[in-house]
């Protein structure tokens, strides 16, 4: 299960992190501090995407666990 939960974590850090970007660049007043933001949000984004791709891999693999 950790397996795919590192493959999730990789694909669900990525578009959350693409989303807090696109979320700093399209709000004015968040690109005058984007120099701050971004690192900060996008890496926050890869920490929030831990816990949800645990749960999602969990998920995806308790079908496989009835059945073997």
């Amino acid at each position: 299960m950790v397996k795919i939960a590192a493959l999730v974590w990789i694909m669900l850090g990525n578009v959350l992190a693409g989303v807090a970007m696109t979320a700093i660049v399209s709000v004015p007043s968040l690109a005058e501090q984007s120099n701050v933001l971004i690192p900060v949000l996008c890496g926050g984004a890869y920490v929030i995407a831990m816990p949800i791709a645990y749960v999602i891999a969990k998920v995806i693999a308790a079908p496989a666990a009835r059945t073997a």
